[in-house]
């Protein structure tokens, strides 16, 4: 039975070690080799130095989580920075602020760049409910934003916000367009302000005519009218309290006449309250009334 025997030892006359099986064909490649007679290449040894620092910043690279930054600058310059962006959906979010939620930096790679992140900062912004940001290569973001739905002004403590049909808030009131939003005032009128804004459009000759909602001590409403006049509605039975109003206005046309109050939080019976010029014109005629009662 033939055994290989160790090649160094055989060329020196020994008798050698007896590899086991396993090993044979492995050493007679190598034998054949001869790696003691392979010169190496010139700088060889530099290579390998240099080799190995890249190994060693690759790896430090990785570890210290920087290699996405080295990846964006590199593939950046080569031709891959982000150019445009396309923002569509908005209208009350400036394209400023999604921009800057975006963090470009006019060096931002389009390899590198994390549109999860991105989508997640632009969904803070106030007036965003959802967002999507995808990348259109080579150099373009796309942004979709979907806003969330104004509904009212609420005003508490001397300050205006901008709430949705549930009272949600979503930015403070800084005037234009929303202007024309009805307007809550007070304590819950933000919880309780849009289902009952619902309700008085439903009333006759309310619809339209109310400039704001005044919720009293969060228990009952006051209604302002366009004319000044305030509607005074009671904390149960307001539905019944508005079909009064409603009718009084049909009949008497009390909406259009100068009364500055109308008292409805007593069940059985309404109070009216004249403005002041028209108080004093009343005071006027019955005087002259009573004058001349008395030649």
């Amino acid at each position: 039975m033939f055994a290989l025997r160790s090649y160094r030892a055989v060329r020196a006359g020994e008798a050698g070690q007896v590899l086991p099986r396993w090993l044979r064909r492995p050493a007679r490649i190598i034998q054949r080799l001869e790696i003691d007679r392979i010169e190496p290449p010139r700088f060889a040894a530099t290579l390998a130095s240099g080799l190995l620092f890249a190994l060693a910043g690759l790896y430090g690279g990785i570890k210290g989580g920087h290699m996405d930054e080295a990846l964006g600058a590199v593939t950046a310059r080569a031709g891959f920075a982000i150019e445009n962006v396309d923002v569509s959906g908005n209208r009350e979010t400036s394209e400023i602020d999604v921009l800057q939620q975006i963090g470009l930096d006019g060096w931002t790679s389009m390899v590198g760049f994390d549109v999860r992140a991105a989508r997640a900062r632009i969904v803070g912004l106030p007036w965003v409910e959802n967002a999507a940001v995808r990348k259109v290569y080579p150099a373009t973001v796309e942004v979709r934003i979907e806003e969330r739905e104004p509904f009212a002004l609420w005003q508490r403590n001397g300050r205006v916000f901008v709430i949705e049909r549930n009272g949600d808030v979503i930015a403070p009131f800084m005037g234009g367009h929303l202007a024309s939003l009805p307007l809550v005032i007070g304590a819950g009128a933000d919880v309780s302000g849009p289902e009952f804004i619902e309700r008085v459009s439903r009333v006759r000759g309310l619809d339209g005519r109310v400039r704001a909602y005044v919720r009293l001590a969060d228990r009952r409403w006051d209604l302002k009218l366009d004319n000044g006049m305030t509607i005074k509605l009671p904390e149960h039975g307001v539905q019944a309290a508005l079909a009064e109003a409603s009718r009084l206005d049909a009949e008497y046309a009390l909406f259009s006449r100068t009364v500055s109050a109308l008292d409805l939080r007593l069940p059985d019976r309404f109070f009216v309250a004249l403005t002041p010029e028209a108080a004093e014109a009343r005071e006027e005629a019955l005087e002259k009334l009573m004058k001349g009662a008395r030649i």
